[in-house]
Parts: structure tokens; C-alpha cells; sequence
């Protein structure tokens, strides 16, 4: 089940009725409810995958038990191992299994042997398995460093893991956070509901008239990359850009509006991250569930930057290199992260990776300098033509793409059938674009004006749009369901 189906719109309001007119009053009815519905709609997808999600969920519930129950040092660590080793073993098998043997065959071929790739099998990705596995290993990991203490109620737990408006595309979230919510009493407020429902209206706008309306354009140009001069590529993997942000930032916004009407308050994923000054400030405000996930879990434990120069560029490889990894079983995610990580060290070693936490373009006064202005251009640029190889099927056709994009100057128009609405999408992201500049300080707060006439009139609009713009031939599953 997809957030933009009819579907959904029938799931969502019959959950929502029980949760809080039938089961009001009891909390580990409510929990039951959530996990349930969770299960459908995972289920309704492919319901044999739901057994990856309960061993995950009772693998991490018994190890952390384990750990904390232990006092000695290595016998915590040992159980701890189990939890990474599953987890990972599990996200392996079924996301790089045939990754490995196809690139072992490959390589061996090098040598002259031509082995036939016998190993290889048919398996298919479980929706959200890279999601839903990190949860549940922050949670060990949690309970190991002592940040939480266990909880000894498993269907609590498995509503944690399990639940159902971050669990396919996240926010990855710990149990510090949303474990504790749904382990207390949780009390029907209007305001969130309808803040929740606002994000909701937002990340379905993002996805449709932004996301949606690119994706055949975008799908076109790099299909048919060797057809179309530099000017057309450009165009392609700029527009590349504002589909996957409109796409995985309108699944967060939907995921967080729609855990608001369930009395639960997610982790924001991302903070406007097309006004960032700089590579290490792209990183704070995209994915940020993700990226902190790495910080925690990978980068700190190497040592961070407390340790000499370079081992943290090292380190900073590692997290870059597996971030790239995690994304998804092909040479291209791992270029995308080692070209991250390269644009991200001398940030870095210049220290200026943290002066911009916590601060927005344009901080004292509303219109930005010209100096941010070009700081935004510039890590806007450098993050766009990364996509490049994050957005193509091989290495060899990003590098074509590349090579077209600084050999081939000749002029060309663009011939795609949807090209003659080409001044309707340049018209919509520049709207787009002002508009979401005005908000950069609250990522939750879509539509926060005073004047209840100028609120209608923009929720009009934003519903205006989403019918202009949409394509009823567009694949409309969310583009982060592949990783």
C-alpha cells in the first residue's frame, strides 16, 4: 500500500476511528491496533514478507534483554553481534546477494575464466527492509551504550518497529524517540491533527505536482542520454533533483503528518536541504534520520574526529562509502558516495563542517546575501551532478552521461511529447522553490498564515496544482521503496 492511493484513503480514516473513538481509553489496545494495521499495510504488498519483520523484531527484542541483563563487557558485545550479524546477514541476502556473485563473475571474467553465474538467484528486494532493519539495530545498539533500558512489552516493541507511516521509507527512527510515545498514553489534541493533515496535504503536493510531473522527462533524458546535447542534460539531472526531493521529502512529510494524527511526533527527515551553504550543511538537513543513523552508529565508534586528521578522513570514506551502499546494490551508489565524500573532506579539513547547525539562509534578514546565494548554487551544482550516478542504471552510462555532458555543445530543442509544457514545470519550481524558501525556518508548518482567507486560497492552489500536473501514467510508488 502506497500513501497516493485510494487505497490508503480508505485504510487511513477506518484506523484513525478506532484509534480514537473505539480504543481511546486503552493504551495496549491501541498498540495492537497499530500493529495490526501496520501489518496490513506492509501485507498488502507482499504478505511473506512480513516474516523478515517479525524475526527482526524478535531478534532485537530478545538481544536487548540479553545485553542488558549482562554486566560483563564481552558477553554485551557478543549479543550485540548477534543483532548487527542478522541484520545485516538479512539486508545482505536479499539486497546484494546477487550483487556480489554477479561482480565476482565479472572480475574473474577479467582473467580470461568464463564462469557462467550459477549462483545468482531470483530475489526479490522486501519493501523497506534497509528502513526497518536499521531500526531495530539502533535499538540493540541503544540498550548497549545504556542510552534506553529495554522494554519487556513485545507488542509495544513490535508496534516500534513496525510502524506503519515511517516504515517502508522512514524517518529511521530510535527508541529514545518514538518507542518511548508509544509506550505512554497518548491524548487526542485538534491542533496536531490538523498539522498532521497540512503535511500531509504538502508531501502529497511535493510528490504529485513536483515529483510525479518530472519523473517522465527525467526518465526520458536519461534513457536516451546519447541522444540529446550538454544543454538537455543539464536539464535532465537538474530536474532529476527536485523529483527525488519532492519525492523522498513528500513521503517524509506524509510519513510525519500521518503519525501526528495518532498522537505521535516523528523526527524530522529533511530541513530544506536545496538552501544549503555547503556539502557538510546538505548532510545535516538531508535524510537526516539516515545520516545521523551514520553519525551514531558508524562514525563515532571509529573515532569521529576526536582522532588525528586522517583517520577521520578515513572514517569520514567509511560512512560515506557505506551510506552509498546502503542505497542500493549497484557500482553507481558507490560512486555516488565516494564522490560525497571527496566534496566533503575539504569542507571538512577547512572546518567549516559545522558552522552552519542550526542556522538558515538568510538568518538576519529575509533576503539572502550574495554570497549565500552563490554558496547555494554551488552546493546545489556539486550535489546535482552527483545525482548523475545516483539516477543511472550503470557505471558506464553515467560516465556516458558525464562525457556527453562536457563534449557535446551543439544546440538541440527537446523533443519529449511532454516538452511543450516545459514553461509550466520552470514556472511551478521557481514557485516552488520562493515558497519553500519562506518556510526554510519550520519544516512543519506548510501553510502558517495568520489570515484564514490567504490559507484557503494557498490550500486551493496547492489542490489546483496537484490536478494540473497530474500524470495518471506515472508509476506512483515512492522512489526510495527500491532501497
Amino acid at each position: 500500500m502506497v500513501f497516493n492511493s485510494l487505497d490508503f484513503f480508505i485504510f487511513l480514516p477506518i484506523v484513525f476511528v478506532l484509534y480514537w473513538f473505539v480504543f481511546k481509553k486503552h493504551l495496549k489496545a491501541q498498540n495492537i491496533l497499530i500493529l495490526i494495521a501496520s501489518y496490513v499495510f506492509y501485507g498488502l504488498w507482499d504478505w511473506r514478507f512480513l516474516s523478515l519483520i517479525l524475526l527482526s523484531t524478535i531478534v532485537d527484542y530478545f538481544v536487548a534483554l540479553k545485553i542488558d541483563g549482562l554486566e560483563d563487557k564481552f558477553k554485551r558485545k557478543s549479543w550485540l553481534w548477534v543483532s548487527v550479524f542478522f541484520n545485516v546477514g538479512l539486508l545482505g541476502f536479499f539486497k546484494y546477494y546477487n550483487f556480489f556473485v554477479d561482480s565476482w563473475v565479472d572480475m574473474v571474467s577479467l582473467f580470461g575464466y568464463e564462469i557462467k553465474s550459477t549462483w545468482t538467484l531470483r530475489v526479490i528486494l522486501p519493501v523497506g527492509i534497509s528502513f526497518y532493519t536499521f531500526q531495530t539495530m539502533s535499538y540493540s545498539f541503544d540498550v548497549y551504550y545504556k542510552k534506553v533500558k529495554p522494554t519487556t512489552d513485545f507488542l509495544s516493541f513490535a508496534a516500534f518497529v513496525s510502524f506503519f507511516p515511517q516504515l517502508v521509507a522512514g524517518p529511521i527512527e530510535r527508541a529514545s524517540n518514538l518507542l518511548s510515545q508509544i509506550l505512554n498514553k497518548r491524548t487526542f489534541n485538534y491542533d496536531q491533527v490538523v498539522s498532521g493533515l497540512k503535511l500531509i496535504l504538502w508531501g502529497l503536493f511535493k510528490k504529485v505536482a513536483i515529483a510525479d510531473a518530472l519523473a517522465p522527462i527525467v526518465d526520458d533524458i536519461f534513457s536516451n542520454y546519447s541522444n540529446y546535447p550538454a544543454s538537455t542534460l543539464i536539464l535532465g539531472v537538474t530536474m532529476f533533483s527536485f523529483q527525488v526531493y519532492g519525492d523522498f521529502s513528500g513521503y517524509s512529510d506524509i510519513a510525519i503528518g500521518t503519525a501526528k494524527l495518532f498522537g505521535v511526533e516523528l523526527m524530522s527527515n529533511f530541513k530544506f536541504p536545496n538552501f544549503s551553504r555547503n556539502v557538510a550543511e546538505y548532510w545535516q538537513r538531508w535524510h537526516v534520520s539516515l545520516s545521523t543513523w551514520f553519525r551514531h552508529y558508524v562514525y563515532i565508534p571509529l573515532g569521529g574526529s576526536k582522532v588525528s586528521k586522517l583517520k577521520s578522513v578515513r572514517n569520514i570514506c567509511i560512512v560515506f562509502l557505506v551510506s552509498g551502499f546502503w542505497h542500493g546494490a549497484n557500482w553507481t551508489f558507490i560512486f555516488w558516495g565516494a564522490f560525497h565524500a571527496l566534496a566533503f573532506i575539504p569542507v571538512f579539513l577547512m572546518g567549516r563542517n559545522t558552522i552552519y547547525k542550526d542556522s538558515v539562509v538568510g538568518e538576519r534578514t529575509f533576503f539572502p546575501t550574495f554570497t549565500e546565494v552563490g554558496q547555494v548554487l554551488l552546493t546545489f551544482s556539486i550535489v546535482t551532478f552527483s545525482r548523475i550516478f545516483f539516477r543511472s542504471e550503470s557505471i558506464t552510462s553515467a560516465f556516458g552521461f558525464i562525457d556527453k555532458i562536457f563534449t557535446d555543445f551543439s544546440y538541440g530543442t527537446y523533443n519529449h511529447p511532454m516538452g511543450y509544457r516545459m514553461i509550466d514545470y520552470y514556472v511551478l519550481i521557481i514557485i516552488f522553490v520562493l515558497y519553500e524558501y519562506r518556510m526554510r525556518r519550520d519544516e512543519r508548518s506548510p501553510f502558517k498564515f495568520k489570515s484564514k482567507i490567504v490559507r484557503f486560497v494557498t490550500y486551493t492552489l496547492v489542490i489546483l496544482l496537484m490536478m494540473l500536473f497530474y500524470d495518471d501514467g506515472v508509476d506512483r510508488s515512492f522512489i526510495y521503496f527500491q532501497f
